[in-house]
């Protein structure tokens, strides 16, 4: 799993910066920063991901560096890829951060509760 340990560290800083406790994970061929629990940023190669509210989802693919997320050939609504050229700035970097930490409290968790084994019967 590769990713840029300098932009990971950037990530890292930002969310000190605003006092959110983060958790890591390396998945999806990256690293992903949770907060609350909830995938918020990722870090992949040297992109970006920001997962953002679906009702913005539209108008971020406008701005300057925004792909479409698809691991599967078909775009994920509500996640997006950021090219390292828009997040040469810290001021780049906080604005998207900002966006996906502002939708984190109304994002779903992707825990499924455990499954709840009967007993066999003979």
């Amino acid at each position: 799993m590769a990713f840029d340990p300098d932009l990971a560290a950037r990530v890292r800083r930002w969310f000190h910066s605003q006092g959110v406790v983060i958790e890591e994970k390396r998945m999806m061929g990256g690293l992903c920063f949770l907060a609350n629990g909830k995938m918020c940023l990722g870090v992949e190669s040297d992109r970006l991901m920001v997962r953002l509210d679906p009702a913005v989802y539209e108008t971020a693919l406008q701005r300057p560096g925004c792909r479409p997320m698809d691991f599967t050939g078909r775009p994920m609504k509500g996640f997006v890829w950021v090219t390292r050229e828009a997040l040469d700035t810290d001021q780049g970097l906080h604005a998207w951060a900002a966006l996906a930490l502002e939708f984190n409290p109304r994002a779903l968790s992707s825990k499924s509760p455990k499954a709840v084994r009967k007993p066999n019967r003979p």
